[in-house]
């Protein structure tokens, strides 16, 4: 058996195992590694602990970096791959429900295995003496089951960011949290109010990303979005009586967000492109629903959503700029001007990820009435790879005429000369014939003479 799972281990590992067995000292793979080597995964990083001390390993190897001293953790540099290397450690009081005041070493693998949060993270093995697996974690990963190691509510109440993990091991491995494990979520839950956005946000994007979306329900379910994005809350409860939706908004954003690929843009543009309808709903005579300007609406709720969380400045932009387009062709006739009005405002590769979003979005809706917005979406690819092609002008770079020609013609330096080169710009859209240095001049001096009047 151990043979078969030696194979899988990386000889660096290896090698970094024998080298601290040869000193005298224990040393295994263990967590997240030897889980994913269970399930036939190709584990991201491999993890070891150790009998020895920190000091001690940094006199084994010719190259170590400390990574957290205070934790036992040492990192070794091995043929310019690293490693952690991590001594066997309990743990003292947790006073912030995320970290430990101390922690102290031991030299028994199962003190440090009984701190670890769940079953399946909770085993060690050795290329010579195989598993050790003192909480069942390999028969819970047949089971495909997430359970806390020893007392839940002692796990989430020494970090309560392992509430999230929960949850989200739960979405990536399509695994069931098993029924204590719950209940120690319900009961811990407001501990999350301690953990940082940026901690909260990683676990939630990673959600998203997952190939279950839709455990974004879970979330809601177990009262965790309250601590997240708040503002989703309502979408459980806002209705889209209306004959393009068969979903109300939350159901039809996660089935929307299942139907894109797992792309962090596309999938938190999706979650929030209608967050904006539980603001917006209106419902006409006949009992329809409509939601007259809930893109904008929802550009807001984004923004707020995001900043809160965290998120870059770049990821902002973008993410509410598709949000902002996400329904535009529902709104105007699709024609070249049309798409170049787009192209103006969010570029050709944003444009191609709107066209996902697009994508996503209408297959959520009403399956009677997505052939024609099928057609819709394809139709507005076909004019942008023609107008891409023929080089056809859709922003103030691509004019015939700069800023400083405007100036050189006499006309003053200030802020009439951006909208000087915006108005010349919406000019060549509607004629693309007219982009030519000249003609742009002398439409450009006409329109300043019209306002000097």
């Amino acid at each position: 058996m151990s043979a078969h799972y030696n194979e899988k281990i990386p000889k660096n590992v290896l090698e970094i195992i024998n080298a601290i067995e040869n000193a005298g000292y224990e040393a295994y793979v263990v967590g997240g590694c030897v889980r994913d080597m269970l399930m036939q995964r190709t584990p991201n990083d491999w993890d070891i602990t150790t009998s020895a001390e920190p000091e001690s390993i940094k006199k084994i190897f010719n190259r170590t970096y400390d990574t957290g001293l205070q934790h036992g953790t040492v990192t070794v540099v091995l043929n310019k791959e690293h490693y952690e290397v991590t001594t066997y450690r309990i743990e003292g009081e947790y006073k912030d429900f995320r970290r430990p005041q101390s922690v102290s070493f031991v030299d028994d693998i199962t003190l440090d295995l009984s701190r670890r949060d769940f079953t399946m993270n909770a085993i060690a093995y050795h290329p010579n003496r195989g598993f050790i697996d003192p909480y069942s974690g390999r028969e819970d990963i047949k089971n495909k089951c997430i359970r806390s190691v020893r007392d839940a509510e002692e796990r989430f109440r020494e970090d309560a960011l392992r509430i999230l993990r929960a949850i989200r091991f739960s979405a990536q491995l399509g695994f069931v949290i098993e029924e204590n494990t719950l209940i120690g979520i319900e009961n811990c839950k407001d501990l999350l109010d301690h953990i940082s956005k940026e901690r909260i946000r990683d676990e939630f994007i990673k959600i998203c990303l997952s190939p279950n979306a839709a455990y974004i329900h879970k979330l809601y379910d177990l009262g965790l979005l309250d601590y997240i994005v708040p503002e989703f809350i309502r979408a459980y409860h806002m209705p889209q009586n209306h004959p393009h939706h068969i979903y109300n908004v939350a159901y039809h954003t996660i089935a929307a967000m299942e139907n894109t690929p797992q792309d962090r843009l596309l999938r938190l543009t999706l979650f929030l492109h209608d967050i904006g309808k539980v603001d917006t709903r209106t419902t006409d005579k006949k009992g329809i629903d409509h939601f007259y300007d809930h893109a904008e609406v929802s550009v807001k709720v984004a923004q707020k959503v995001l900043k809160t969380l965290r998120l870059d400045n770049h990821t902002i932009r973008d993410v509410c700029l598709l949000i902002q387009y996400h329904d535009y062709h529902l709104k105007s006739h699709v024609s070249k001007v049309s798409i170049k009005k787009v192209l103006s405002h969010i570029g050709p590769d944003l444009f191609d990820q709107l066209m996902l979003v697009q994508l996503a979005d209408v297959k959520a809706q009403n399956p009677v009435k997505l052939k024609p917005k099928l057609e819709m979406i394809e139709q507005q690819k076909i004019i942008k790879e023609e107008i891409i092609k023929k080089g056809e002008c859709y922003n103030k770079a691509m004019l015939a005429i700069t800023g400083q020609d405007l100036v050189e013609c006499g006309i003053p330096k200030g802020p009439f000369i951006g909208e000087l080169l915006e108005a010349a710009l919406q000019y060549v859209i509607e004629k693309p014939s007219m982009n030519e240095k000249q003609v742009l001049i002398e439409y450009c001096k006409k329109r300043y003479e019209k306002k000097c009047k």
